[in-house]
């Protein structure tokens, strides 16, 4: 089934085109704070009183809505000086929006990856040490923490609902808090875009409003003030213009949820290395299957030991599911309950199989 090239490889990660655009170096219902907040929709508005009705558009009283829960984050980390001091210097700037009247904010794990001191900056002046509660680069979403009460909270909408060719309003800091609070406009673009990026598909808003380095954390709303979006990021490639992308805010809301409660999220853990026909190559192998991915180590006493997998089985349905990249594999088990029984379907010496597995939780080391 497999052979082992005798070719090294130089496994390249296109990432960047995705991630890491802000760090270029160089519900209804209340949210409870306390003691645990739950993530929900809280109404602001602002009076607009002597506006024309030619002025006073959709778009002008959704910036008015949610810009004043845009904040500003500034990653910090230490680093050498010319005389070999340690000293605290900046890494990078990018947005986040405020979710909670008590100073719970979500923004982009990689707005605040590898920072050793945060700082909020929020648009009425004020600037606090924030504390990352959680971050997941899977889904490179975060949570920041400031102690603050009484703070301005944006509306959280449905992203379920939104539809292709409405307005879409990035609110965020391009290229950093001298830009704090710019609004951009374009329309949605397209919804569920797959991505792949590493192991894992990503389902996101497509957009051409206007998504720069620091937008990242940043705020993408409907024309009724509702945040529908965490924007992530942007295709940069010489002579691409209008392609935003950003985290659907149904896809968000429990992960950032999760890191409230928990610093980490909840995922179910099958307990396999795996290859499929893309990745295979990278590690200097060749896969000769039809459909489905090759098992090729198994963790002792995971759950895929306990149900008998082994290493050269290959992998063809999880949950009822069809499986023939690592991407697929992550996603369905993503949809799955830690807790739950799952029958997985294999191939082993051309033989179909079908085991139960029971699903655990995946750590922070796996």
């Amino acid at each position: 089934m497999m052979k082992k090239r005798v070719t090294s490889y130089v496994v390249v990660a296109l990432v960047g085109i995705i991630l890491g655009v802000s760090l270029m170096v160089g519900c209804s219902g209340q949210f409870l704070a306390k003691p645990n907040p739950q993530i929900a929709n809280v109404t602001s508005t602002k009076s607009l009183e002597g506006i024309s009705d030619a002025r006073n558009t959709p778009i002008v009283r959704a910036a008015q809505t949610v810009s004043p829960a845009v904040v500003g984050i500034t990653n910090k980390a230490y680093a050498r000086d010319y005389f070999n001091r340690k000293v605290l210097v900046e890494q990078g700037e990018g947005s986040g929006v405020i979710i909670d009247s008590n100073g719970y904010i979500a923004t982009n794990n990689h707005v605040v990856e590898g920072a050793q001191e945060v700082v909020v900056s929020l648009p009425d002046g004020r600037t606090f040490p924030g504390k990352v509660l959680g971050a997941d680069s899977a889904t490179d979403l975060a949570v920041v923490k400031i102690e603050a009460t009484d703070l301005p909270v944006a509306t959280l909408g449905d992203s379920d609902n939104i539809l292709v060719g409405e307005p879409a309003i990035a609110i965020g800091n391009p290229l950093g808090l001298e830009f704090q609070g710019s609004v951009t406009v374009g329309v949605i673009s397209a919804l569920n875009r797959s991505i792949d990026i590493g192991e894992r598909k990503f389902k996101l808003i497509q957009t051409d409003a206007a998504i720069n380095p620091g937008n990242s954390g940043g705020a993408l709303v409907n024309a009724d003030g509702q945040v529908i979006g965490i924007n992530s990021a942007k295709i940069a490639v010489s002579g691409v213009e209008g392609i935003g992308f950003s985290i659907p805010i149904n896809t968000a809301r429990p992960i950032l949820q999760s890191l409230i409660d928990k610093g980490h999220v909840v995922r179910a853990y099958l307990g396999v290395g795996v290859l499929d026909k893309n990745t295979a190559p990278k590690y200097g192998y060749s896969l000769e299957i039809d459909a489905g991915i090759y098992v090729v180590n198994v963790s002792p006493n995971g759950p895929a030991a306990k149900a008998g997998i082994q290493p050269g089985d290959i992998i063809t349905k999880v949950a009822g599911l069809a499986i023939n990249t690592v991407s697929e594999l992550r996603s369905t088990l993503d949809g799955q309950q830690v807790g739950s029984t799952v029958d997985v379907e294999t191939i082993r010496n051309d033989q179909p199989r079908t085991v139960s597995v029971l699903l655990e939780e995946m750590s922070a080391q796996q």
